[in-house]
């Protein structure tokens, strides 16, 4: 049986872009629809998808939620530092923070911080429960900054595909 190509191997082209723009604004939008925009047949357009998918070219298909719809009202940005670098302390908040439901994006980083993160939540009381676990009451955080957004502007999660 052939391996399937990892993403970083998968080579797109015009047509697999078209796709991909496409399926990042309506990914429930009928592949005879899609096939029509990008000039192909449909069998085609499923194979490319299937295709892109098994490289992990298309990591999910997933529904976005509002979070005003469901009552989330909190987003913060915060930026964590750590007491120090070391692999086993950044090994270890990447797993904490990556297993905690609250946190919709996290991100470890250079220029001075050690990690930022987006974390959701339904209210202030909630919101300070999360950064008693995961930051005051964590002994490798030496320090972290909230900024809570007054409006979310843009929260697209789609990307121009080069």
């Amino acid at each position: 049986m052939p391996r399937m190509p990892r993403s970083d191997e998968f080579a797109l082209d015009r047509q697999d872009r078209s796709i991909l723009d496409i399926l990042q604004r309506d990914n429930k939008r009928p592949q005879r629809s899609i096939a029509d925009e990008v000039h192909l047949s449909a069998a085609a357009v499923q194979r490319r998808i299937a295709a892109m998918e098994g490289a992990g070219v298309i990591a999910a298909n997933v529904a976005l939620v509002d979070p005003d719809a469901v009552g989330v009202t909190i987003t913060s940005i915060v930026e964590v530092h750590l007491h120090n670098e070391n692999a086993a302390t950044v090994d270890r908040a990447k797993a904490l923070f990556r297993d905690a439901p609250e946190v919709q994006q996290c991100y470890y980083v250079t220029g001075g911080s050690s990690f930022v993160l987006v974390i959701l939540a339904a209210d202030m009381r909630v919101y300070q429960r999360v950064t008693r676990r995961l930051f005051a009451e964590n002994e490798s955080v030496k320090s972290y900054r909230s900024l809570i957004a007054l409006d979310r502007v843009k929260t697209e999660t789609g990307m121009v595909i080069p």
